[in-house]
């Protein structure tokens, strides 16, 4: 099996976060044109929420999530990282665990990287760690921890 490019990732991400999204029983709204800073809202009535998603590396008990977002501009290609003006959350989906997972992007905004552990740390390591399990979709999406942009916000979002 050949290697997938950069944008197949995303879209596969993006494929699997919304079916799960789905699956649960919410309703996804998508953009109707590329460019913007999220990939899909998801209606959790009556809120909306903001979603970037990503493809997560694994490697070594980790899931490595690049936050980093890639844009063509007039003057060429920009790098930026995300902010809470921009998404609500960056979806993540692991195609090695079959799992997708929602942080909260005041718990990232300005990073390049995210690591989420699914296994213990040969160090046995366990404070300042973010467990995968408790970022699971599900679990956030049930949860009180997520925040959300007002409704009328999002209509200034480019």
């Amino acid at each position: 099996m050949r290697e997938l490019t950069p944008s197949q990732k995303g879209a596969a991400a993006e494929a699997a976060i919304t079916a799960s999204v789905i699956q649960l029983g919410f309703r996804v709204l998508r953009p109707l044109c590329e460019g913007g800073r999220y990939d899909l809202l998801i209606d959790l009535e009556p809120q909306l929420f903001r979603v970037q998603c990503k493809w997560a590396n694994r490697g070594n008990g980790v899931l490595s999530i690049n936050l980093n977002g890639c844009r063509l501009t007039p003057g060429g290609y920009v790098r930026s990282t995300y902010t809470a003006e921009e998404v609500d959350a960056i979806g993540a989906w692991s195609p090695h665990l079959n799992r997708c997972y929602l942080i909260p992007i005041a718990e990232v905004a300005g990073g390049r990287q995210v690591h989420l552990r699914f296994s213990r740390a040969r160090n046995n390591q366990a404070k300042g760690i973010r467990w995968a399990e408790e970022y699971e979709l599900a679990t956030m999406l049930r949860s009180r921890r997520l925040q959300f942009a007002p409704i009328a916000q999002l209509s200034s979002v480019h």
